[in-house]
């Protein structure tokens, strides 16, 4: 250790100037002493660097790092893909699989599934397990969480994000980037900002008021940045205002910069970089991916062809810009370095451990939701019963797949695994049988990743069909497993869905079983909602994500009630698109129009703030699942709302609620709050979730939750001053177990 530091020291106090070596200060470089200010240590770094030294560290030298500076013992910087598991390595130059087989992961739930279970706490675990993977595999940023806002159902990437309400996704996204960071691993938060699309994402400029991109479309991001100190944030592909997010003035430079205070790295999605004057003036620190296919497309030297690579170094030597830009750029990435690569407190990553296991089960069983349980069908019963299993996402993995999500997983435990493995189901005489029911996708490979599943089946949909409902007429339960998976056009990067139904003549076969089996339950398997005609013909209905390593374990323990369903939805389970805002304006609102000779579709939120429930309340629309619902095996009152400050000048209010359980197990309930401003000079949603907390009680057990919130619950954006305003006057304050059972309301003034 000691020769380690001593060749360290030797190495930072010499420097080569015209070719001859002359000895520099004999004291230890403040660089390179943790005990200095992290600025001290920039301001010296920077000074010791060579211009080729500064343009090197500010853009990719392969598909996941960026150099260090070799010269002064500052090592490579190296990203992965998340959010959901440390993506396997790839090639230096090429997407494809390293080949590697020390890289597999333990893939955690998606965050839909996260955002689901309604708590902090299984967040902030959540990204501390992951960091830790991360520091296993030698990764200094995970390119995560995705926080983008659902506005369609039809958005591929949804199943990456935290949902509609941008108070539910702020409150879920700092404990995951505390999670993660507290292990020194950065978070790298996207995608900023307003890309709610896949199809033709470089093509998209995004047409929204001001006041709908700041109380609905930023708020997640602005929490990450001020809460919970991200250290990352990376570039949408999309465009707003006609410039690129990745380098883009408004979003980068005044609002997450200047506004927000930011002092991380900005980084560009995979080529999201479009312009060489807008890099270097628009806020981009670090680009990524610009010629993707590394060094066998483009440039044979598609590094030094980046934007702000040699083209940038040669301008300023020309003059064209001066090193005023760069220094930025270089501090930022400077301060990154000492954050990770250069923190010598880090502790120890671990990979695959029990604990990681134990926490991706965990997390998956907090956020499955019961959306139905007509005649209390679940828990199942299984003692002395037949169970039949139906449907190919009952045996498909799905970690593979999807865009860069896909992980390659340790092991992943697939639903009908799940069952089969369980205590209760080997112990009490329960006999399982399957049946495929439906044919979708065979294939189970991504970038050189397979599941080694052959899925294959030539039976026709109706010989596929008819043998599941022979078999259901004997079964005591049905459990049909269905929904969407990653391929194309489904939930996947890349591609946005065409439709809400069902793929697979779905909808066929689960009307089918439900005419013979009165039990039959329906576990969807999707980060999205889909459309049920069948809805009121099946008794029990499952929200079952994309669970990843512990997906089998989890359902099972909820199907056969080991565990009691807790999960609330984190988005608006509509009937159909009719009911979604996004799709009542026409092609112009979604997924826009092209731009008449030019390669830009504008795309105008023309709902504005309405999102979600958002925009059904406005409309006096019934969803066929409200924001915020999920059922229990037992049940729960809200009652007692209270204000302890009905009267207020600051704008901060304390709410107590009183949360009984009133059924025969234990349970956990998340009560909800919700805050309606009476009359105000704009429009604004009839109630706008502000507050929630979930509680476990007993049966007969009642526990008082206090609820706080500030000034900003009561704000609206006000376009007229660029700022956040509270009017006075009467607001009214609503409590419940979802967005559509407040079943308590108190009345508060703001003096």
């Amino acid at each position: 250790m000691k020769l380690k530091l001593a060749l360290c020291l030797l190495i930072a106090q010499w420097s080569m100037f015209n070719g001859q070596w002359s000895m520099a200060s004999a004291q230890t470089p403040v660089y390179l002493d943790p005990s200095k200010d992290i600025e001290a240590r920039i301001d010296d770094a920077l000074s010791r660097m060579t211009l080729s030294e500064k343009i090197a560290v500010i853009h990719a030298q392969s598909k996941f790092s960026s150099a260090g500076v070799k010269r002064l013992g500052m090592p490579d910087f190296w990203t992965d893909d998340g959010p959901h598991g440390v993506r396997p390595d790839v090639l230096w130059d090429e997407w494809e699989q390293a080949g590697q087989s020390n890289d597999s992961c333990v893939a955690f739930p998606a965050l839909t599934c996260l955002a689901a279970s309604w708590n902090p706490e299984a967040a902030q675990a959540y990204g501390h397990a992951l960091g830790e993977e991360a520091l296993y595999r030698g990764k200094s940023m995970i390119l995560g969480p995705g926080i983008n806002i659902y506005r369609t159902p039809l958005g591929g990437r949804n199943f990456e994000y935290m949902g509609e309400d941008p108070y539910l996704t702020s409150r879920m996204v700092v404990p995951y980037v505390q999670g993660l960071q507290s292990v020194g691993v950065a978070s790298c938060v996207k995608h900023y900002c307003l890309n709610n699309d896949e199809e033709y994402r470089h093509n998209v400029n995004v047409i929204v008021s001001d006041r709908a991109l700041h109380e609905i479309y930023l708020p997640g991001f602005e929490a990450a940045v001020k809460e919970g100190k991200a250290w990352g944030v990376m570039g949408a592909y999309n465009i707003y205002k006609d410039e690129h997010n990745c380098h883009n003035q408004y979003t980068l430079n005044k609002i997450l910069k200047q506004d927000w205070g930011f002092d991380g790295v900005v980084v560009s999605d995979w080529g999201g970089a479009h312009d060489l004057d807008q890099a270097v003036k628009n806020g981009l620190d670090m680009e990524f991916g610009t010629w993707t296919n590394g060094l066998s497309e483009g440039a044979s030297n598609a590094y030094d062809m980046y934007y702000l690579s040699k083209q940038y170094q040669k301008a300023i030597v020309e003059g064209k810009y001066t090193t005023k830009e760069l220094d930025e750029k270089v501090r930022r990435v400077l301060r990154t370095f000492f954050r990770t690569t250069m923190n010598k407190q880090k502790p120890y990553g671990f990979l695959c451990s029990e604990e990681h296991y134990q926490t991706a089960r965990l997390v998956a069983q907090q956020g499955i939701v019961l959306l139905q349980n007509e005649g209390n069908v679940l828990p199942i019963q299984p003692a002395g019963k037949k169970i039949l299993v139906v449907g190919e996402n009952a045996i498909k993995m799905m970690t593979v797949g999807g865009g860069s999500s896909s992980l390659k997983a340790q092991h992943e435990i697939s639903p009908l695994q799940g069952l089969q493995n369980c205590q209760i189901v080997k112990s009490s005489n329960c006999q399982i049988d399957y049946a495929r029911g439906y044919v979708g996708d065979v294939g189970g490979s991504y970038n050189g990743v397979t599941t080694g599943q052959n899925l294959k089946d030539d039976r026709s949909p109706e010989e596929l069909i008819a043998e599941a409902v022979e078999k259901a007429k004997t079964a005591d339960y049905v459990i049909i497993f269905g929904g969407l998976n990653k391929s194309n056009y489904q939930d996947c990067e890349g591609h946005d869905r065409k439709t809400m139904d069902l793929p697979y003549n779905q909808d066929k076969l689960i009307t089918a079983l439900a005419a013979v089996n009165k039990n039959t339950i329906y576990v969807n398997i999707s980060g999205n909602a889909v459309s049920m005609p069948w809805r009121k013909q099946v008794p029990a209905i499952v929200q079952g994500w994309f669970l990843g390593s512990e997906a089998g374990t989890a359902l099972a323990s909820v199907l056969l009630g080991d565990t009691n369903p807790s999960g609330k939805l984190p988005f608006t389970w509509y009937e159909s698109l009719d009911q979604c805002g996004a799709h009542s304006f026409g092609e112009a609102a979604f997924p826009g129009i092209w731009r008449e000779g030019k390669k830009v579709i504008d795309e105008e939120y023309k709902e504005g703030i309405f999102v979600g429930y958002r925009w059904t309340d406005k409309q006096k629309l019934k969803p066929a699942f409200a924001f915020g619902h999920g059922l229990s095996y037992t049940t729960f009152k809200v009652s007692n709302l209270k204000a302890q400050n009905p009267v207020t000048t600051d704008g901060n209010m304390t709410f107590t609620i009183d949360v009984t359980n009133t059924g025969n197990i234990e349970g956990s309930d998340v009560v909800q709050l919700y805050i309606t401003d009476v009359k105000c000079s704009v429009e604004r949603p009839m109630k706008e979730l502000k507050a929630f907390q979930k509680v476990t009680l007993k049966p007969g057990e009642t526990q008082t939750v206090t609820l706080t919130t500030d000034r900003r619950a009561l704000s609206f954006w006000d376009e007229a001053t660029d700022d956040w305003k509270a009017e006075p006057g009467e607001f009214v304050a609503w409590a419940g177990n979802s967005s559509d059972r407040l079943t308590c309301k108190v009345k508060f003034t703001l003096k």
